[in-house]
């Protein structure tokens, strides 16, 4: 085995450990499609549930989710419902709003054109396209931009996979990031009648990303678990853990 063969098996290992944690989730949400047919259902967190603005806890960080609602920061200003670029002070430059189908493209055209050229992105997004996300990343990593989370603003759902492209990742002690499952494909709603196959390569596709951004693809675990109505919030521990934070 050569040096640079050799040098692969940790991030494999990753990877392959990875997706059978994924394997191991698609069976529950199977059996939990089973259980929906039969007329059961599982306990749920019921109205009392914590809501975003309230601080999480280690084993207490799930939280009910919807993208439409105000960002907890500034309850009276809603983010955008596409992505937004703006000019902040020297090369930096904020990426805000949904995600929307194409905004990559969109996005990546404006940056190729932004004067001066950006060097660093503050985001503040609740997700949305996992596809336009990717394309995105790509384009940040490939462009040597850095990325950054301001205090007490969010980047839940897709957007964390934007936050990882960034050569330098800086995130705020007060900011937000937050994973969940995703929909890929045709698929608009688990359990039994959603496409396996469009899921397991959706979530292989963004597992191999992460790697590729060096951020530990096991971090998909919490997003496995996790329905699409809500977001699991990671902690300072997690996101370095993870290795979200990374300034080198």
């Amino acid at each position: 085995m050569t040096e640079a063969t050799a040098s692969r098996w940790p991030s494999v290992g990753r990877i392959l450990s990875g997706v059978l944690v994924f394997q191991l989730g698609l069976g529950l949400l199977l059996v939990i499609g089973d259980m929906s047919g039969a007329g059961l259902s599982l306990p749920s967190f019921g109205p009392n549930q914590p809501q975003l603005t309230e601080p999480v806890s280690p084993g207490d960080q799930r939280r009910t989710f919807d993208p439409d609602r105000p960002r907890p920061a500034n309850p009276t200003n809603p983010l955008p419902g596409r992505l937004t670029l703006t000019a902040l002070e020297d090369s930096t430059y904020r990426l805000e709003g949904t995600i929307a189908p194409d905004d990559a493209a969109r996005i990546i055209d404006l940056l190729g054109e932004a004067d001066p050229v950006p060097a660093r992105l503050v985001l503040q997004s609740p997700g949305g396209s996992v596809a336009d996300a990717l394309e995105l990343g790509r384009y940040i990593r490939a462009n040597d931009i850095a990325t950054e989370m301001r205090a007490g603003e969010v980047c839940y759902s897709a957007c964390p996979y934007v936050l990882a492209a960034g050569t330098i990742r800086t995130i705020a002690d007060t900011a937000s990031v937050g994973v969940h499952q995703h929909y890929f494909g045709q698929s608009t709603i688990l359990p039994a009648s959603f496409a396996v196959e469009d899921i397991q390569r959706g979530q292989g596709e963004v597992m191999i990303y992460l790697d590729e951004m060096g951020i530990d693809p096991l971090v998909m675990q919490h997003a496995l678990t996790t329905p699409p109505d809500e977001i699991y919030v990671l902690l300072p521990e997690e996101l370095e853990r993870y290795n979200f934070i990374a300034d080198e």
